[in-house]
């Protein structure tokens, strides 16, 4: 492990976004990491706080552009910028560095199925290679030793973290999954959007993306290694008028012989001694109020009234757990720090 006194160098690119600022609000308090560069092309010259005010008189560097960076001075770059733009910035960055990508960029290990889903071709198709999908409680050892993580989206962490044990040892159906999801309002990013302008989606909810969520794929890339064949998932998903947060719940048909609590005592076995992943007691629905602010996912699984079926529920806030949480979770065990440093935060309630 290396030495509990050296600090990790990071830069931010992409820091004007809600999740660039997220992450730095997280790296401010993490003990191992000094912010060494902050990037924003939109916004380069100014200062952390003038963008975001409740960042104000905590010493960080002035935001700038990428090709200002002396990246020889970096050890990890947090990348927050959008898809492909994101590719194209990491394809330029010194092989040196340790790179964790929140973007959606290096998520699909298929680089046709990433052109599919995104619209563009894969423009760092080596580098695809050699990225791991950072679901950092079933891909730690290859995090580990790789220096790109692809960290997932908000959407993919809730469902897979609730599902994945469950698929890989069968006690579902995986041809038989619906999946309903519901996020906070931060999710749709911080650009200026009709959908997401208050008089728009205040005081009601709308599904959106309907059977074309480019975080479907991801969830199936994922199920199916599970699963050990191809799958498609019914996924919707809904924006809901809160800052941030998310629930899933997912409607499952439960294999031969398998009951509701059997999947309860899987996820209980499987995430026991995992710091971010708490299984609700029995009595107690996960609420997007039980984790918002943390690190954590909270997840749980009731019997449906339809016999045969199981109700499966995961809440999670979108901005850590489900992208900076996560990222920096990922930093450190790639730097080989404790694993929750930086990250002990208890929800906030109310």
């Amino acid at each position: 492990m290396a030495s509990p006194s050296s600090k990790v160098r990071i830069a931010v690119i992409g820091a004007s976004g809600y999740t660039g600022a997220d992450l730095v609000r997280l790296a401010l308090r993490h003990p191992r990491i000094e912010i060494v560069a902050l990037t924003a092309a939109t916004h380069a010259g100014r200062k952390m706080e003038q963008v975001f005010p409740h960042l104000a008189n905590t010493g960080l560097p002035t935001l700038c552009r990428n090709e200002d960076v002396d990246w020889s001075d970096i050890d990890v770059a947090f990348c927050g910028l959008p898809h492909a733009t994101s590719q194209q910035v990491i394809n330029t960055l010194p092989s040196h560095l340790k790179i964790i990508d929140v973007s959606a960029d290096f998520r699909l290990r298929d680089p046709l199925l990433y052109e599919k889903t995104y619209g563009n071709p894969h423009a760092a198709i080596d580098l695809q290679k050699e990225a791991v999908y950072g679901l950092t409680e079933h891909y730690r050892q290859h995090i580990k030793q790789t220096r790109l993580v692809a960290c997932p989206g908000c959407y993919p962490t809730a469902v897979l973290t609730l599902l994945l044990p469950l698929v890989s040892q069968g006690l579902i159906d995986a041809t038989d999954l619906i999946i309903d999801a519901k996020s906070g309002l931060t999710g749709a990013g911080r650009a200026l959007k009709q959908n997401t302008l208050f008089a728009e989606a205040g005081e009601g909810m709308c599904a959106y993306a309907v059977a074309q969520h480019r975080h479907a794929p991801e969830i199936e890339q994922e199920l199916s290694l599970a699963a050990g064949k191809e799958l498609l998932v019914n996924f919707t998903p809904h924006l809901i008028p809160m800052s941030r947060g998310e629930l899933v719940t997912c409607y499952a048909r439960l294999s031969e012989n398998y009951t509701a609590e059997d999947c309860r005592q899987t996820l209980q076995n499987h995430y026991q001694n995992e710091p971010f992943v708490d299984l609700s007691p029995t009595d107690v629905i996960p609420h997007t109020q039980h984790v918002r602010g943390s690190n954590k996912v909270t997840l749980n699984a009731y019997e449906d009234r339809i016999p045969g079926r199981v109700i499966l529920i995961a809440a999670l806030d979108n901005l850590v757990k489900g992208s900076s949480g996560q990222a920096l979770q990922n930093m450190n065990v790639m730097c080989d720090i404790p694993e929750t440093t930086g990250l002990e935060q208890i929800a906030l309630f109310p």
